[in-house]
């Protein structure tokens, strides 16, 4: 009977797998659906607190709030995107100037190798590759909205039968809107700060790069690199060698302190992940979803956590994907 268990369970992960590898094109949509879902709900406690608890306006108001940030994102992406690309070619060639004037410092010689990859990195290309997860979200807008309007529509029966097959519904729903939402706030946070500093030094496109840092903020530790690493670039082949450190060590100050110090106050243990495990997921979802997996592995691998800590057959793989061991779901 073990034996057919170990087969079965076997058999439905490699079907998981293969179902989440082929099912990309629906499975994505739908994963950012659910977390718009769950924020629309922390948006609608929240406004239900200032209006006498009326359900009716907190909904209205939380979904006219995305709806209009939903819109500002599109509207922002598809302005900037055109701008991005056309610029490119100049800071290349700004780029291939400061390597020159390093060279003469240095008292070097330009070696025909270094010419060579200098000429060989393609900014457009680059900068192409980083917006096109954006413009996935914007392409599939239409698809995402149709999952939240029947996610929203049946949320009532869906937390009731979720209820009557597992008990705890509510809390497991209670602690991914928890961490979902205070993710958010963060990322929200970073990507402001970050904003104050790049239009205090002048970089080029700073709401573009501001929204790029905010989804980055999703992912961990490469995320945190990444968002420092492109606006510091630009100011490096926008301006000189002096403004790049000016821009990278703020943004790293700023990171560092929102992400080492703040969030894990306000998330607690809600993030208690295994950090083999984080790599990996970056890894897998990367591979398999592109840079939209790698933004939505980590809120991914905490749902399947908090979830599979609720229940006492599943709780040891819970706690196998935490950090410590510990994980902050009571039975």
């Amino acid at each position: 009977m073990n034996i057919i268990n170990v087969v079965s369970w076997f058999g439905l992960v490699v079907l998981s797998f293969y179902l989440i590898i082929v099912g990309k094109t629906l499975l994505i949509p739908l994963v950012i659906a659910i977390v718009i879902w769950y924020l629309i709900n922390a948006l609608t406690k929240t406004y239900r607190r200032f209006t006498l608890d009326n359900y009716a306006f907190g909904l209205t108001a939380a979904i006219l709030t995305v709806v209009a940030v939903i819109w500002f994102v599109i509207d922002l992406t598809s302005a900037n995107i055109a701008e991005v690309v056309a610029k490119a070619p100049k800071y290349q060639e700004n780029l291939q100037q400061l390597i020159t004037k390093a060279l003469g410092f240095l008292n070097l010689k330009e070696t025909p190798n270094l010419t060579h990859i200098i000429s060989d990195i393609n900014f457009s290309k680059i900068i192409s590759h980083l917006v096109g997860g954006l413009s996935s979200i914007a392409s599939n807008a239409g698809i995402i909205l149709l999952y939240v309007v029947f996610l929203l529509i049946e949320q009532n029966t869906f937390s009731q039968k979720l209820s009557l097959v597992t008990g705890g519904a509510e809390r497991i729903n209670a602690d991914i809107r928890t961490y979902i939402w205070i993710k958010t706030l963060v990322s929200l946070l970073t990507a402001s700060v970050s904003l104050l500093i790049m239009k205090l030094v002048g970089v080029d496109f700073a709401e573009f790069w501001a929204l790029v840092i905010f989804f980055l903020n999703y992912i961990p530790n490469i995320g945190s690199i990444l968002g420092t690493l492109f606006p510091s670039l630009i100011a490096l082949v926008q301006f000189d060698i002096y403004w790049f450190i000016v821009v990278a060590g703020s943004l790293t100050a700023a990171q560092f302190a929102i992400g080492n110090v703040l969030e894990p106050r306000l998330m607690g243990r809600s993030l208690n992940l295994s950090t083999l495990v984080i790599f990996f997921s970056l890894v897998f979802w990367g591979t398999v979803w592109g840079i939209l997996g790698m933004i939505l592995c980590v809120p991914i691998m905490v749902i399947v956590m908090i979830v599979l800590a609720h229940f006492p057959k599943s709780r040891p793989i819970a706690i196998l994907l935490s950090g410590d061991g510990r994980v902050n779901c009571e039975l």
